[in-house]
């Protein structure tokens, strides 16, 4: 992609155990929503990660945000619900 970015992404409890892994860094066009890397990451992980990241929000540098329509950046965490508070 003449025009990507690399973007670091973490996975957290139910969407670690949906990936496999606790992190990894794709390659995604420089202004990719975060509606973008839901959809990049449904089609490579499947129903198991399309489900947690549909209830799950999303931390974009400092900003915490459930907003799939927000650019997503060079870094993400996601954050699924957890159990306990």
């Amino acid at each position: 992609m003449a025009d990507s970015e690399s973007m670091s992404v973490r996975y957290f409890a139910a969407a670690a155990d949906a990936s496999g892994c606790r992190s990894e860094t794709l390659a995604l066009p420089r202004s990719s929503t975060l509606a973008d890397l839901v959809a990049v990451l449904s089609d490579k992980y499947g129903s198991d990660m399309k489900r947690v990241l549909s209830v799950s929000a999303f931390l974009v540098g400092e900003e915490l945000t459930r907003d799939t329509g927000r650019v997503a950046g060079p870094a993400v965490d996601i954050l699924p619900p957890f159990a306990g508070g």
